[in-house]
């Protein structure tokens, strides 16, 4: 058996789609017999512990320690699950995971450990002032050096992460996979017709001619609102009938942007389940980022939303693998700074064209033989 590990991440929409549904299609189609345990936060310990086991019964789900600085003392915990457990390996979703299991791999507890890499979170830390105390800013990028070097085999979410971890910490070996951000499992690759696009958009308030750009998530802290901004503005100004929907929470960024431009602006928050629907009734997505090296190694869960909802992607330059997936694919418009050309609304070619790419790319069947091999380098 395999231990599937995650540390101070609460349950999401993300971790639904990267974590347990990673975990319910490894025990589906590789009979790979992998167990979730994870360790949360204290705060709302009970309810999101329900939501965990609501969606996988036998998962393992215990309380972290009250700082996330404690790791030590948890993997006390994690050790003696695995005393008990006896699996061969673990697969550790981000790096203070990854440094629990090569600790208890130290002791004998397990023999392989898979150092699932999300991104680069010293780098992260330091470029978006993350909230922690200065001494484990200073420890953060030592850990990430050890879970990048002495894991057995690694999962990268972009070449780019390969390429950072060869760069500032000297990974050489060639023992990962890459595996982006996929869909979850019950993805349906249907084309919206046109007739569905229209209906989508009459429930929205929206008009047939509009030309309909969505953005899905937060506009808040690194997610650089003033870089959007300066996209947004000169789109909005070209014509009334140029529209954005922001598939977030209310915020006061969002708020300023309607007050100038009202009737342009909408906001929506629907659940997980009715993105897609929304999404469908737009011509485009947006993923404007600000040039970090956080970006730059990143696999947003939103580009392959995107094309799955038949939508052609406005990307900058140097977001992970993606800004040269578009170039290659012919799947949207790199934003190189210059105001974004008069767009048009997509037709029923360009939605099947994306979605054929999605289902080629970013599903977990399309990731297959990545799956394959990280089950046989820790069995």
């Amino acid at each position: 058996m395999l231990i599937y590990l995650t540390y101070a991440e609460p349950p999401s929409g993300v971790f639904s789609s990267q974590v347990i549904d990673v975990i319910n299609f490894l025990n589906k189609e590789l009979d790979a017999k992998v167990k979730l345990i994870s360790f949360i936060s204290l705060h709302d310990f009970s309810k999101n512990r329900k939501k965990i086991k609501a969606e996988i019964p036998n998962a393992i789900v215990i309380p972290m320690l009250p700082k996330a600085t404690y790791w030590r003392f948890n993997a006390i915990f994690l050790g003696l699950i695995c005393l008990v457990l006896r699996p061969k390996g673990i697969i550790a979703r981000n790096v203070i995971a990854a440094n629990m299991a090569l600790k208890i791999r130290s002791f004998g507890g397990v023999k392989k450990v898979c150092f699932d890499g999300r991104g680069a979170i010293a780098a992260e830390w330091k470029e978006y002032d993350v909230n922690v105390v200065e001494s484990w800013k200073n420890e953060i990028d030592h850990l990430e050096r050890r879970a990048a070097i002495e894991s057995d085999f690694r999962i990268g979410v972009t070449e780019k992460l390969i390429d950072y971890w060869h760069t500032r910490y000297g990974y050489s070996e060639g023992k990962h996979v890459v595996i982006p951000c996929t869909l979850n499992s019950s993805f349906n690759a249907h084309v919206p017709t046109d007739n569905e696009k229209t209906e989508n958009r009459k429930s929205l308030g929206l008009e047939s001619d509009d030309t309909v750009l969505a953005y899905a998530g937060s506009t808040a802290g690194w997610q650089s609102f003033s870089t959007l901004y300066a996209y947004l503005a000169p789109y909005l100004e070209q014509s009334k009938n140029h529209k954005i929907i922001f598939l977030s929470k209310k915020e006061e960024n969002i708020d300023v942007l309607e007050k100038e431009f009202p009737g342009q602006i909408l906001q929506k928050w629907v659940n997980h389940h009715e993105v897609t629907k929304v999404l469908s009734a737009c011509d485009m997505g947006i993923l404007i980022r600000e040039d970090s090296v956080t970006n730059q190694v990143a696999s947003p869960t939103k580009f392959a939303e995107y094309l799955s909802a038949g939508l052609p992607v406005i990307i900058t330059n140097n977001i992970g693998d993606y800004s040269e997936f578009v170039n290659k694919n012919d799947c949207g418009i790199i934003a190189n700074g210059k105001p974004l050309p008069n767009l048009q609304p997509s037709d029923f070619a360009t939605r099947s064209r994306m979605i054929q790419l999605v289902d080629r790319n970013f599903t977990k069947k399309s990731q297959l033989d990545n799956y394959i091999e990280i089950i046989k380098q820790l069995n």
